[in-house]
């Protein structure tokens, strides 16, 4: 299922900038511990699929550049030094081999398109793609965990095949709108956000809601939404400390990996 980049008609990894920017700086080498983590628990949690889901965020100081996992890598695998840097242009400008084709032409198109969303993350995680193949809206608002994702989503509505050109990579890009999560149909998910921890919080707390709404659906009974006035009155809520809460959930996810597999910051 996956393409690597080097299979399209893309500047390959052997480009090289004539003018390389810095990128041994210490925030640049803790977005990319902070990614890999991130990766290896979300293949601990089962959000992967072989070697076909990507996770990017845009290079601290580098507006033009961003961090994406190589081609042939399960997320397991994953550490710091094996992340790429790349431009939008398909130029890998740090590290080794080349990103799949999908992850290059989603994530460019949605970095180079909405600069809000310094983040993303697309997975096929199994509870939210379930929602992502059925009729109507995906989620129902039943869960209080879903409520911290009300109204905030959208919907591709329109799948196409695979993201093999930047022409789909900006139809895509064209959904989002003001969402921080976009439902693509028959397909995934995509999460953005404005720091790594966000985006992994609301990863992790997506498909929570999910699995639990798919839980609920599969008893056959009625599954009720809560009133709007409420579900909106509780997102607030939950949005007051959301950032510190992702921040502090990520750290706890650094912690646990230190403790069980330190390789990830290698």
């Amino acid at each position: 299922m996956a393409h690597s980049l080097n299979d399209h008609a893309v500047n390959s990894s052997e480009t090289i900038r004539p003018n390389r920017p810095d990128l041994s700086t210490d925030a640049i080498r803790t977005a990319k511990e902070d990614l890999a983590a991130c990766f290896r628990m979300a293949a601990r949690n089962g959000f992967e699929e072989g070697i076909c889901n990507h996770f990017s965020a845009v290079v601290p100081g580098h507006d033009d550049l961003f961090l994406v996992n190589p081609y042939g890598y399960a997320f397991r695998e994953l550490t710091a030094s094996k992340l790429l840097i790349c431009d939008f242009n398909g130029n890998v400008i740090d590290g080794d081999g080349a990103p799949e084709a999908t992850a290059f032409y989603i994530h460019a198109e949605i970095h180079r398109r909405l600069p809000r969303a310094k983040v993303a993350f697309h997975t096929h995680m199994p509870y939210a793609t379930a929602l992502s193949m059925t009729d109507g809206p995906p989620m129902i608002w039943a869960g209080q965990t879903a409520l911290k994702f009300y109204g905030r989503t959208a919907v591709d509505e329109n799948y196409n095949g695979l993201a093999l050109d930047y022409a789909e990579g900006a139809r895509i890009a064209g959904t989002v709108g003001d969402a921080d999560i976009v439902f693509l149909k028959h397909h995934g998910v995509l999460v953005l956000a404005p720091t790594i921890a966000e985006a992994w919080d609301d990863l992790y707390y997506l498909e929570r809601a999910a699995e639990v709404q798919v839980l609920a659906m599969s008893t056959g009974r009625t599954v009720s939404p809560v009133d709007p006035a409420i579900a909106e009155a509780a997102y607030r809520q939950m949005r007051e400390g959301d950032a510190e809460s992702a921040r502090a959930h990520l750290a706890a996810i650094r912690r646990q990996l230190d403790a069980e597999e330190p390789q990830y910051r290698h």
